[in-house]
């Protein structure tokens, strides 16, 4: 295998980040915090020369952008990381069996964990801090968009690691060449789990070319759906939340679904939208109801494409339904398992919505913008997963954890 040698490398980090207690964790993550501080204008100056080949009209472009403010929250992040307790060690359960034998099951780390990303470099910080804290090691395989960006980060981590005389393997970046996500894929007995965050696309072909286990961080095809006994001006500010506040983002809103009987408050919701620019592709009653109450520039007919689709920018569609249940079965179609909710004041429908809603996160008279591990109390979180092996929604330390059996005895023999 031609990168044999750095995957070995990552083999032997987590085995030797295994042996390290928590309180040097902590910090070294306090250490890296500081250090980002210091070193914020190297950060923001390589992350401009990814900036400068990218279109500022991209979608991408709010994912690939670092500021002072952004870095600040960072730094913020990996102390918050470090203060968190540890998830290692934990006793999850434990028996005395008839025989004496005492059985527990005991938290444990992966190992080793690669992560395949766009244009995101915060991401790097991220899945650092809760790889680290969590025990594992990382390979790091970012997008050609940030390279720069996640060249500065990467050097920044290992040269913390380094001067706190720990192995700077537990942190590397992949190159950029296209082939070595292939080797990732396939590196089985060095790779213990492969997290892919970014496009449908990109979470397709990990899923279908991965030979290591895989946990998914789908796409965030998001709804929210304004029930009859909904408050119009709740779903006023939540709706514009949910959809600008960064566009950008898994969390943010792709369709609002409402109930024909609330067509007319359809003009009002949406008027913070409008002065936001957003594009609304709108069906036929919500088209109706916005004709002449929104602005002609930014609405648009509806057609099959409008749902289902992660827009990640300033646009949403609308759908019009008779009642909840084909609103859920709106959502059943068209949704990735993120993040739904619902608006309204009718506790028997919001109990009916948890219920039956298929997703990793469901909500009721809030914004979707919440689901994220920070938000969560997590500390941060190195993906949102939409399926159900393991770990569903914003994954953190718990996340990152397996667990092993330890069995004591006293000579006892099985004898059948």
């Amino acid at each position: 295998m031609i990168y044999e040698s750095i995957f070995s490398a990552s083999v032997a980090a987590s085995k030797a980040l295994n042996l390290i207690d928590d309180a040097q964790i902590k910090r070294v993550l306090c250490a890296l915090a500081d250090a980002l501080q210091h070193k914020t204008a190297e950060i923001l100056s390589a992350n401009r020369k990814d900036l400068d080949r990218m279109d500022p009209t991209n979608p991408k472009f709010d994912r690939l952008l670092l500021t002072e403010q952004r870095l600040a929250a960072i730094a913020a992040d990996l102390r918050n990381v470090a203060a968190l307790p540890s998830p290692l060690g934990k006793t999850l359960s434990e028996t005395v069996r008839p025989n004496g034998l005492h059985i527990s099951q005991i938290s444990v780390p992966f190992g080793v964990i690669g992560v395949i990303f766009e244009a995101r470099p915060n991401v790097s910080f991220d899945v650092f801090s809760l790889c680290f804290k969590s025990g594992n090691a990382c390979l790091l395989k970012g997008g050609s968009d940030a390279e720069f960006s996640n060249q500065a980060i990467v050097a920044l981590i290992r040269k913390v690691l380094k001067q706190n005389n720990i192995t700077p393997d537990c942190c590397t970046l992949l190159p950029a060449e296209r082939d070595v996500a292939t080797a990732l894929l396939h590196a089985v007995g060095y790779v213990d789990l492969v997290i892919p965050r970014g496009s449908k696309k990109l979470i397709d072909y990990v899923r279908d070319h991965a030979k290591v286990p895989v946990i998914e961080t789908g796409a965030g095809i998001c709804h929210t759906y304004f029930d009859q006994y909904g408050k119009t001006e709740l779903a006023r500010t939540i709706v514009h939340n949910a959809k600008t506040r960064r566009v950008s983002v898994c969390n943010a809103l792709d369709c609002l679904i409402i109930h024909r009987d609330r067509l007319a408050d359809l003009p009002e919701i949406c008027g913070l939208l409008a002065e936001s620019h957003v594009v609304i592709y709108a069906d036929e009653p919500a088209y109706r109801s916005l004709a002449g109450n929104y602005p002609d520039e930014l609405l648009r007919h509806a057609d099959e494409t409008s749902f289902g689709t992660e827009f990640l920018d300033y646009k949403m569609s609308v759908k019009t339904v008779a009642d909840l249940p084909e609103a859920l079965a709106h959502i059943d179609r068209y949704g990735s398992r993120h993040s739904e909710c619902i608006i309204t004041e009718d506790p028997d429908r919001v109990a009916l919505f948890e219920k039956c809603v298929d997703a990793a996160c469901v909500y009721s008279n809030t914004s979707t913008a919440f689901s994220d591990g920070a938000q969560f109390g997590l500390g941060a979180e190195i993906g949102i997963s939409t399926q159900k092996l393991h770990a569903r929604g914003p994954m953190a330390l718990q996340e990152l954890t397996t667990y092993k059996w330890i069995v004591k005895g006293t000579g006892q023999i099985r004898k059948t």
